[in-house]
């Protein structure tokens, strides 16, 4: 109490009435995965699409930046979440080999037929994402050609290009064509340049011959296992270092499969770090992961995947399949991805739009030309009792997540929605309630915090996140001397008791119908 020692007014400030509980953020997803550039281990915050380029994408020689890496998904996985309505989230690029680089693009030296220690021409795919690219070297054609002239193809798949009578003259006649600007002007599978080659024009000419460009090899560290992914909390890497940031809710290892398909880690190596990712969200309480399936499993391998490779018991859990079909990079060719990053966009826009205790399902995928494996009614049948959620193709409706269960065996929470509600509500309680903490330990302090958390729950009631048709019915909150008798209080805990009535989706909409004897009375 203040003093007062002198004659005069003195104001004080006192707190009335509650101290209001406000609702945390339940829309922060996490990604850890393989960049083209920018960090390593540490999750770094990125707010759109724009600005994990400019963080994580790579220069090119345009001087543009490239997200996208040949046998990695992160990227692709971002993008998902941000199309799908994600507004924020946390990336952890994991290290990659030697100095973190990416490998050069891959490129063709083709010799001189005068040396082959002298290179003529180099010649780069215009997109690295393509496959074998068949380059050719031929003599000219037509009658008295000059010596310097030759011939250029070019073929991928069915795409074949012809450049005849070129030559390194950059001032052409007899009816040639300077190679690099005819090629690079004209081409749709490669750019060209001269090589360092000297000489006469006719000494620089290409070795005739048929050559192949092969694509990059997926950029997986070398050495990538398990613990890679996995990481440390004190070393701010991998799953774990997720840790410091106390917003996330969602996690997502996109390149846990991008590692698998390059041979670097096993499936035993797979569920191990499936493992980790389920125990780092038991112990944080406050996220969940969003798991993805081995690529290219049948509906019969991912219930032998589920229920006997894995077989994972975790409400904190999710799993989503199969994958899904998106146009490539280089807008020409689709590609298949784990479904981690759309569903988490989805949650996020599900949170925004109806509110965390709304399940995550019967939503459209945005981005996606279809499922990698298309799924009947019957094998969901199968699939949706294990906790394994499908993604499908409905005609007029489009690609829909229709599914919303954990990997829980507890009937309880078995919704993705109750378990997320529960996190909601308890992270909000938790910081609102800071305030407590050395706080006098009497009636009276038991009387303002169960005072605050009714208001907050009644707040959580009015908007449809509690089942009931009155506070009574939707809740309870007890704080009182039985449950804080004198040997509580001597170990200076203060112990609060809340119950909640979620909201459960509708999954089974059953219709009954019947006959009756029409007719009036």
């Amino acid at each position: 109490m203040p003093e007062y020692l002198s004659p005069g007014v003195y104001i004080e400030e006192v707190s009335s009435g509650p101290r209001p509980i406000e609702g945390v953020g339940t829309a922060m997803a996490a990604f850890v995965g393989f960049a083209a550039a920018g960090p390593v281990n540490q999750p770094v915050l990125v707010t759109s699409w724009t600005q994990y380029v400019e963080k994580f994408g790579r220069l090119d020689e345009s001087g543009r930046r490239n997200p996208h890496m040949d046998g990695a998904y992160l990227s692709h996985a971002v993008y998902g979440y941000f199309l799908n309505g994600g507004g924020r989230c946390y990336v952890t690029r994991i290290p990659q080999q030697a100095d973190g680089k990416a490998p050069p693009p891959p490129r063709l030296e083709l010799p001189t037929r005068a040396s082959k220690a002298l290179t003529s021409l180099i010649v780069t795919p215009k997109s690295e994402t393509a496959s074998d690219i068949q380059v050719e070297i031929g003599p000219p054609v037509g009658e008295n050609p000059p010596p310097e002239a030759f011939t250029v193809k070019i073929s991928m798949g069915e795409v074949k290009e012809v450049y005849e009578n070129v030559s390194f003259n950059k001032r052409p006649k007899d009816g040639t064509s300077y190679v690099v600007e005819k090629i690079n002007s004209s081409s749709t599978l490669v750019q060209v340049a001269e090589g360092p080659a000297t000489g006469s024009l006719a000494d620089r000419v290409p070795e005739f011959g048929m050559s192949v460009i092969k694509p990059l090899a997926p950029i997986v560290p070398a050495r990538v296992d398990a613990t890679t992914f996995v990481g440390s909390a004190a070393e701010r890497s991998g799953v774990e270092g997720l840790e410091i940031a106390e917003d996330v809710t969602m996690i997502c290892a996109p390149d846990l499969m991008a590692a698998y398909q390059s041979g670097a880690i096993t499936k035993e190596g797979v569920k191990a770090v499936q493992l980790a990712m389920i125990a780092h969200a038991e112990r944080m309480q406050d996220r969940m992961v969003i798991l993805d399936p081995l690529p290219g499993l049948t509906p019969q391998q991912v219930k032998q995947w589920r229920e006997r490779d894995t077989n994972y018991d975790s409400k904190f859990a999710v799993l989503y399949y199969p994958w899904l079909k998106i146009m490539g990079p280089d807008g020409k060719t689709e590609m298949e991805i784990p479904p981690c990053g759309h569903i988490a966009g989805i949650w996020a826009r599900n949170d925004n739009t109806r509110g965390v205790h709304k399940a995550p399902a019967n939503e459209v995928v945005q981005g996606a030309l279809g499922p990698a494996i298309a799924i009947t009614k019957g094998e969901q049948d199968v699939l949706n009792p294990i906790g394994v959620n499908c993604i499908r193709s409905f005609t007029g409706m489009g690609l829909r997540v229709w599914g919303a269960r954990t990997l829980s065996s507890d009937a309880a929470w078995r919704y993705v929605n109750v378990r997320r509600l529960f996190n909601y509500v308890e992270k909000s309680i938790e910081r609102g309630t800071q305030w407590v903490v050395f706080e006098p330990n009497d009636p009276n302090l038991w009387a303002r915090v169960k005072r605050d958390v009714e208001a907050f729950l009644t707040v959580c009631w009015r908007d449809g996140m509690l089942f009931g048709l009155t506070p009574r019915e939707a809740f309870y909150v007890k704080c009182d001397e039985e449950l804080n008798p004198p040997e509580v209080r001597d170990q200076g805990k203060l112990i609060i008791e809340v119950g909640l009535a979620p909201v459960k989706p509708a999954e089974f909409v059953i219709f009954r119908f019947s006959q009756f004897a029409g007719g009036g009375a």
